[in-house]
């Protein structure tokens, strides 16, 4: 699995749902994921560089994770399975690396705690729909206007689930069948 190194573009936040841009580092790629208005919040005040009074959650996860002799090496979105994401958090401690199961939102809070890495499966890219880097500072305007209007159906599109797409062909199966037995009469 070759891993592309990705950073936060941008943050886009509404009532009902959040979406986090990450920005291919050597390249024009840009893939959205979609989390939670509380992740995008966790990651936005980090990056804005807001100090919480006391920890928040992913706060408390990264001084547990340096209090018990761990450090956080990378995170990687490692999967898409019918639309959804997942990521690994890899943690070295005491000279072996433990690979941990994770949201990619709470990947990439804990990422913007600790400073490390943000990869994606090169797979990831060539399964989902991207956007390419805008250029001028033009395009970067009407980019971000853009985005402001975005559903998850402008970027992910009309593409079936797992299920939609055996249920279609059962149907057509059954069509087949049926066509069959016109013919034999």
């Amino acid at each position: 699995m070759k891993e592309i190194e990705v950073k936060i573009y941008s943050i886009i936040t509404n009532l009902t749902e959040s979406i986090v841009f990450l920005d291919e580092v050597n390249g024009i790629r840009i893939i959205p994921i979609w989390i939670g208005p509380f992740e995008a919040q966790a990651i936005a005040l980090k990056m804005s560089g807001y100090t919480s009074p006391r920890p928040m959650t992913h706060d408390l996860l990264y001084r547990i994770i340096t209090k018990l002799g761990g450090k956080v090496k990378k995170v990687v979105i490692s999967d898409l399975i019918e639309n959804t994401f997942f990521a690994k958090i890899y943690i070295e401690k005491e000279g072996n690396l433990i690979e941990i199961d994770s949201r990619p939102s709470d990947a990439i809070a804990l990422a913007v705690r600790c400073g490390c890495s943000i990869y994606i499966n090169e797979e990831i890219f060539e399964s989902t729909q991207v956007m390419m880097k805008p250029i001028t500072d033009e395009e970067v305007k009407e980019f971000k206007e853009k985005l402001k209007n975005m559903t998850s159906k402008d970027i992910i599109g009309d593409h079936p689930t797992k299920y939609e797409k055996e249920k279609d062909e059962e149907n057509q199966e059954k069509k087949n069948d049926t066509q069959g037995e016109d013919k034999n009469e």
